[in-house]
């Protein structure tokens, strides 16, 4: 493992739009067999949002409690493509020991450049579909990483209880991004076979999203987000009128019910931050990429938005394990 070159400058950016946040931290613990070598990781993720902070905050503390001695560089595209490359380069120009990515584009970005330094991507619901690997057990394209398949059934397993007699979904997602495609297309399978109907609309831009929420709410009974960051930023939109419409929003991020939607079946975003970071300390210890097979995190909790529930008049039956989000 090459050394890590240490930066006294990192390049400012003027454009708000092109903000990097960055900070050093070092493990003040004992040190594993690459004793006394200081490692540079980038963290590179697409958008800033509550699910993505805590899966950086997990990751950056699981690898710092693995023992290695690791200077942190943060980059955030603020949702803005050009960025986003423009940040994976510069990584690879400061020649950094790892990089991590958070959200599907950040690890196609790195693996489109074709880069020999090891990327652990956190987060991607469908690697393969994505092309940041082609084999889950064996990955190559020298990126690795955890997924989180979204539980479809569970969520609308959720809403039957919550909301039961639901007769017709609206599927609102971004038609540019893979993850949200593919969950969409998951969500459609499971109403076909159960025999509920459904409508859906794309967007292209978080501008586009308040005119596809009155569009499908003019004709469904409730609405179904899935892992789509662009909608996730833009929840309060969809929430605020959805609610004045008395009609329920399931979303697939513990971030999407705490920003209102009713609720969410999905992972612990600090979690699979932390197994994210012990992937990387393998690598970053010596295994070859090519030895730490990516990791499926399954979805373990269960969010209620209680204002919205309250709103909605929905009560949560006795017996039923969830958490809270936005009370009062």
């Amino acid at each position: 493992m090459k050394k890590a070159k240490k930066r006294a400058v990192l390049a400012v950016l003027s454009a708000a739009a092109m903000a990097v946040s960055f900070s050093g931290c070092s493990s003040g613990g004992s040190q594993t067999a690459s004793d006394g070598e200081k490692y540079t990781v980038a963290v590179i993720q697409q958008i800033d949002n509550g699910a993505f902070s805590d899966m950086r905050t997990g990751f950056e503390n699981g690898l710092t409690d693995s023992g290695l001695n690791v200077e942190f560089v943060e980059y955030n595209a603020q949702g803005d493509a050009t960025v986003l490359q423009s940040y994976v380069q510069t990584a690879i120009s400061d020649n950094v020991d790892l990089i991590a990515t958070i959200a599907t584009p950040a690890p196609q970005a790195v693996v489109s450049a074709g880069t020999d330094i090891p990327n652990v991507f956190i987060a991607v619901s469908y690697p393969v579909a994505a092309q940041v690997l082609t084999s889950i057990e064996n990955p190559d394209k020298n990126s690795t990483g955890t997924q989180n398949p979204i539980p479809v059934a569970k969520i609308f397993e959720t809403a039957e209880t919550l909301t039961p007699g639901i007769e017709k979904y609206g599927i609102l997602y971004t038609e540019a991004q893979t993850n949200a495609v593919s969950t969409s297309e998951a969500a459609k399978e499971y109403l076909d076979a159960n025999s509920i109907e459904y409508t859906e609309k794309t967007v292209t831009n978080s501008s586009e999203v308040q005119q596809a929420v009155q569009l499908l709410l003019e004709d469904c009974d409730a609405l179904f987000v899935p892992n789509d960051a662009t909608i996730q930023d833009a929840m309060p939109v969809v929430v605020e009128a959805a609610n004045a419409a008395g009609k329920p929003v399931y979303g697939s991020s513990a971030v999407m019910a705490q920003s209102g939607a009713l609720a969410a079946v999905a992972i612990s975003d600090t979690e699979i931050g932390r197994i994210s970071a012990e992937m990387a300390a393998e690598i970053l210890n010596g295994k070859d990429v090519s030895e730490v097979p990516a990791q499926a995190v399954e979805a373990t909790v269960t969010t209620v938005n209680k204002s919205t529930a309250d709103a909605l008049g929905v009560t949560v039956p006795d017996g039923m394990e969830v958490e809270y989000a936005g009370e009062e």
